[in-house]
């Protein structure tokens, strides 16, 4: 089971578009569709575990993520064509010990985000990060809220470089860091909370 670290800024529009322009040409264009599930009773999100189906430029990724230390999230990956399919695999491949009971209940889509991803590779003095350049739409319920966000993935190395890198970068561009995750402000949506 690999390890994500990640750090998160809502971004404006204009420094979205400031930073498209500065990395113009650079990195891979992803168009984006993630569908969330949960368990009826929502056990997965109570015990803060995402598991979603990704379309990547239509290629079907399946995510298992659970809480690790800090910043990180354990991240278990499949690429499959339906979230029933990825499950066993999920088991396979190392997924907490309570993941099988806990879906037995069966799951249920609760939210989503459709969003294009600009995702470039950076190396930096000790370490490898991935800056991701997104914007769309989050949608839970009847809900949708614009998506506007920078995140910069470690991707090898330091992460004392990578955090460097992020918050040279937010105070260059004014970001504000994101403490909510994709999924968690989708749910938010679905269940009418504010967060």
């Amino acid at each position: 089971m690999s390890i994500e670290y990640e750090l998160k800024f809502r971004a404006s529009e204009q420094s979205l578009n400031i930073l498209r322009q500065q990395y113009a040409g650079e990195g891979t264009l992803l168009q984006m569709l993630t569908t969330y599930y949960d368990t009826p009773s929502g056990g997965l999100s109570a015990k803060h575990y995402t598991l979603r189906r990704r379309l990547e430029n239509g290629i079907s990724v399946c995510t298992l993520k659970t809480p690790a230390e800090g910043y990180g999230r354990h991240e278990l990956e499949v690429q499959c064509d339906s979230i029933d399919d990825a499950l066993p695999q999920f088991s396979a491949m190392g997924a907490p010990a309570d993941f099988a009971a806990l879906i037995a209940e069966g799951l249920v889509p609760v939210c989503g985000a459709k969003f294009t991803r600009q995702a470039i590779a950076l190396r930096l003095p000790e370490s490898a990060v991935e800056l991701a350049l997104d914007q769309g739409i989050l949608f839970g319920g009847a809900q949708e809220q614009p998506l506007c966000e920078v995140e910069v993935e470690l991707k090898e190395g330091d992460r004392m470089d990578a955090c460097r890198f992020a918050a040279a970068l937010a105070e260059k561009y004014g970001l504000n860091p994101e403490s909510h995750s994709k999924f968690r402000r989708a749910l938010a949506l679905y269940k009418g909370e504010t967060l």
